[in-house]
């Protein structure tokens, strides 16, 4: 089994908790893949009703991609890498069953963009959401196209050029956040809203899921090509300096 992540069911709900504290629950490829099986798993389960992701310990749900990790350089590699990816937030934008992120502490880069692909977000007065890719030289495709799909090319643009952490004010005034309730009530919340989204009948959440996902995922699709294009050039401006 993967470490850093961990998966178990409450009475009908799927919770997926990023167990990487000492690094702020920053994730891994294999941790990501982990994941992404869990959500599958899930989908397939008619026990489970609805899934629940968050972090454990206080300081974070997500610092994103762990900056340890390696990243590919050279043609197929990239490619490949990134698919890794798709894989990844395709499970995520394609679970057929309600999601809700619970946000404690900082969502950050990729976590943030994992967050938005879930169907609600619950938070508390000290969660931090943002999208800091390039304070740290690295270009960002993912994060630009879901921003923009949810606020507009102006405040995307503000956001992804700062680099700034919103507060959970004003991320929920953006409706970026749904509800804002005392930390120890995120979870608690969390599960509380997955039950009852998740009583409601399978194939008609299905199929608006589904409905909603088609909206987006045009956006989604060129956001994967792109990162390539992005990575690719990168790799290459990086090769001939």
């Amino acid at each position: 089994m993967s470490e850093g992540v961990r998966s178990e069911s409450r009475e009908g709900i799927g919770v997926i908790t990023l167990d990487r504290p000492e690094v702020m629950n920053a994730w891994d490829a294999a941790m990501r893949r982990r994941i992404a099986d869990w959500l599958h798993a899930y989908d397939r389960d008619a026990s489970v009703r609805a899934v629940v992701l968050t972090g454990a310990g206080e300081r974070a749900f997500g610092a994103g991609q762990d900056l340890r990790e390696k990243r590919p350089s050279g043609g197929a590699k990239i490619d490949a890498w990134i698919d890794e990816w798709a894989v990844f937030f395709g499970a995520l934008r394609g679970l057929g069953k309600p999601i809700i992120a619970a946000l404690n502490g900082v969502a950050a880069g990729s976590s943030f963009q994992a967050a938005l692909m879930c169907d609600l977000r619950i938070g508390h007065p000290g969660v931090r959401v943002g999208q800091p890719e390039l304070k740290n030289g690295i270009p960002s495709s993912m994060g630009p196209w879901i921003l923009h799909a949810c606020l507009g090319p102006a405040r995307a643009a503000e956001l992804v050029m700062t680099g700034r952490l919103m507060p959970a004010e004003e991320a929920k005034s953006m409706g970026l956040l749904n509800r804002i309730v005392p930390q120890a009530d995120v979870l608690p919340e969390a599960l509380a809203l997955a039950a009852e989204l998740g009583s409601r009948p399978a194939t008609a959440t299905r199929l608006t899921k589904e409905r909603l996902r088609s909206l987006t995922e045009p956006g989604f699709r060129d956001a994967i090509v792109s990162w390539k294009a992005m990575l690719h050039a990168a790799s290459h401006d990086q090769a001939s300096a």
